[in-house]
């Protein structure tokens, strides 16, 4: 286990590997333990770094309010810490939006850019939207943390041959610190980056799984307003592609890199 500390936190990282750095950013309520099924793959071919978003895992919590802003001011942070020059970014749902902020305000930092069932931005466009965010606001502050993990372990993993992998999140669900978790959550809600899409230079890979919350076409829309980037769709996948098909991930993720360092 490994510490630094910046702006007032102490962050938590893991550093695997030799090779050129692969950092990775997971999703609100998670840590890096969700990154289980992708350390052995990535680190046996890079330099594999994963970090603990402020207000989760390991890393500190301060009372205070987030933003999207500061998550990607910690990631880079951690570049610097580690004397890196330039990383392979992979971020998932919150992770991806933090790697969407890094990417638009520090692109200087990016081999490439991965981004997981995310998106970049979450605003309310029309009243249904609205009521959706509202909704999700207000369950996640009135249900406990084991309610959300239990009903949040059915939808990411349906079917019974998952049953382990519910039973994971229904254990690290509770684990979160609440009021982290609802600043986390404060801090998604209402941000975007969209505008800023065509500041993002690097090579860009969008891994959707098929059965994702947003829908395909929402990132075939941002994926057509970026300069250089593809999607994938993964099939048979939920909300959490790299544990419900970290097989075909890992090798979709490491053949876009391979892709990359070879251009």
């Amino acid at each position: 286990m490994s510490y630094f500390a910046h702006a007032g936190c102490q962050l938590h990282f893991e550093d695997y590997g030799q090779g050129t750095p692969l950092l990775l950013v997971h999703g609100l309520g998670s840590s890096i333990r969700d990154w289980e099924y992708q350390l052995p793959a990535l680190s046996a071919r890079h330099r594999l770094i994963a970090l603990d978003v402020r207000g989760h895992g390991r890393s500190g919590k301060p009372r205070e309010a987030y933003s999207i802003q500061a998550f990607a001011d910690d990631v880079a942070a951690l570049i610097e810490h580690l004397g890196l020059e330039r990383v392979h970014l992979v971020g998932i749902s919150m992770g991806g939006m933090i790697a969407f902020q890094l990417a638009v305000d520090q692109p200087q930092l990016l081999l490439s850019l991965t981004i997981v069932n995310s998106t970049p931005e979450v605003r309310a466009k029309n009243l249904n939207e609205r009521w959706q965010l509202l909704k999700r606001w207000s369950l996640s502050r009135l249900l406990s943390l084991e309610t959300i993990g239990k009903g949040l372990g059915r939808i990411l993993f349906p079917r019974p041959e998952q049953a382990e992998l519910r039973q994971k999140i229904e254990q690290r669900w509770p684990q979160n610190d609440k009021r982290a978790y609802l600043a986390s959550l404060d801090a998604i809600i209402g941000w975007s980056v969209w505008e800023r899409l065509g500041a993002i230079t690097c090579p860009t890979l969008v891994i959707s799984g098929d059965r994702d919350y947003t829908p395909v076409a929402h990132k075939q829309r941002y994926v057509q307003a970026m300069r250089n980037a593809r999607l994938v769709v993964i099939e048979q996948s939920r909300h959490a592609t790299p544990m419900d098909q970290p097989e075909r991930f890992n090798t979709t993720l490491l053949d876009f890199i391979d892709s990359v360092e070879h251009l």
